[in-house]
């Protein structure tokens, strides 16, 4: 890994729709904005920011951050909860993986309360808006800071 960190952050489907899509729900802030809450929140970290609506891409993405990335935070919209493709990808990875949402998923509908994600996630921000993307990618430096300082085993 380089000596700056890398964190991919990489988001899924309509997610290119933010601001315009259930402002109730997503709130205000476009991608574009929450862009720039991770590379501020990054503090100097290098951010390689994405977004898709192609499950295949998404799982390219996953596997290209194995031998680049220090940490991923991935809000894998509607693929959190259906795919397992997904799930096998993010398993592979031996970085921190912060799940991330918008709004929180066990305060909707039922079908959100599944997510694939998380059973590879080292841990889950949701339910802050677009403010889950500064605490995700805080929280993913962090790990992989800790990491660093810790002895070897």
């Amino acid at each position: 890994m380089p000596d700056t960190p890398v964190v991919h952050v990489l988001n899924g489907p309509n997610l290119n729709l933010l601001g315009t899509r259930e402002p109730e729900v997503y709130g205000h802030a476009t991608l574009a904005d929450v862009q720039a809450i991770c590379e501020r929140a990054a503090d100097g970290a290098t951010v390689v920011f994405r977004q898709t609506n192609h499950e295949g891409e998404l799982v390219d993405w996953v596997q290209e951050a194995r031998q680049s990335a220090s940490a991923l935070v991935i809000n894998a919209a509607a693929y959190t909860h259906t795919s397992i493709a997904l799930l096998d990808a993010l398993r592979t990875l031996t970085i921190p993986v912060v799940e991330c949402h918008l709004s929180n998923p066990m305060a909707r509908e039922a079908f959100r309360h599944t997510s694939y994600v998380s059973l590879a996630a080292t841990g889950i921000v949701s339910g802050f808006g677009a403010h889950s993307y500064d605490l995700a990618v805080k929280a993913a430096l962090r790990l992989v800071r800790d990491r660093a300082a810790s002895p070897a085993r």
